[in-house]
């Protein structure tokens, strides 16, 4: 069973989430009202999954991220975002946040991001992935070739990573490519081995910084 640590400092908001995930049949191990308190806790109880929202009063979602990220802890730390946010998006981003969720997604799209996450995929909602990758590339423009790393990558691999960046899940990417999904998740792993990367939304950057991508509709 999944195991989520709640981030988020208004106690009606938490209320709504356990009642989602719990009915889903995940475990809320917790609940925090800052990103410090998230980092103490998900330091003792170790879920699976903190579900941090930005906007806190004290120690916001950022550095509540950037701490449980530094603890080296086998936590992961799906963000809540609003379109308003994407200094945020990106702050979150570079502390480490495994994916990012609108808080307008509905309760079945929430709890597939938080088993996304658990099971080490990168929940990305479409309009936040747009939205990053445009603000990533007007901070970082192409001004050189692709690095080393990408040349190393096979066919398949670099046609995996494409429909990475296009958003796609692993099982969708399996029944695209008609591919079994331990497959699928076999070059997931050595694409992040190879391009160095932290984890799937580093790579989803970097594959949009050098046009890698599947377009809208790989199918």
């Amino acid at each position: 069973m999944t195991r989520v640590l709640l981030a988020d400092d208004q106690p009606m908001v938490r209320s709504g989430l356990r009642l989602i995930l719990e009915l889903a049949g995940v475990d809320v191990v917790g609940e925090a009202g800052d990103g410090a308190e998230a980092a103490s806790l998900a330091a003792e109880l170790r879920p699976d999954v903190v579900l941090m929202d930005v906007r806190m009063p004290g120690t916001d979602g950022i550095e509540g991220t950037r701490r449980i990220v530094a603890a080296a802890l086998p936590t992961r730390v799906l963000v809540l975002t609003t379109f308003d946010l994407d200094q945020h998006v990106y702050d979150a981003l570079r502390a480490g946040a495994a994916g990012f969720m609108l808080k307008d997604a509905s309760a079945q799209q929430l709890v597939a991001a938080v088993e996304r996450t658990a099971a080490g995929e990168a929940p990305l909602a479409p309009a936040v992935l747009a939205r990053m990758v445009e603000l990533f590339l007007e901070r970082a423009p192409v001004a050189e070739p692709e690095p080393v790393q990408l040349d190393s990558l096979s066919p398949r691999e670099r046609e995996v990573l494409a429909l990475m960046a296009s958003g796609l899940t692993n099982g969708e990417i399996a029944a695209h490519l008609v591919l079994s999904l331990a497959t699928v998740k076999t070059h997931v792993r050595s694409i992040l081995a190879k391009l160095d990367a932290r984890d799937r939304v580093q790579a989803v950057l970097l594959a949009h910084r050098f046009g890698i991508t599947a377009g809208p509709d790989p199918g």
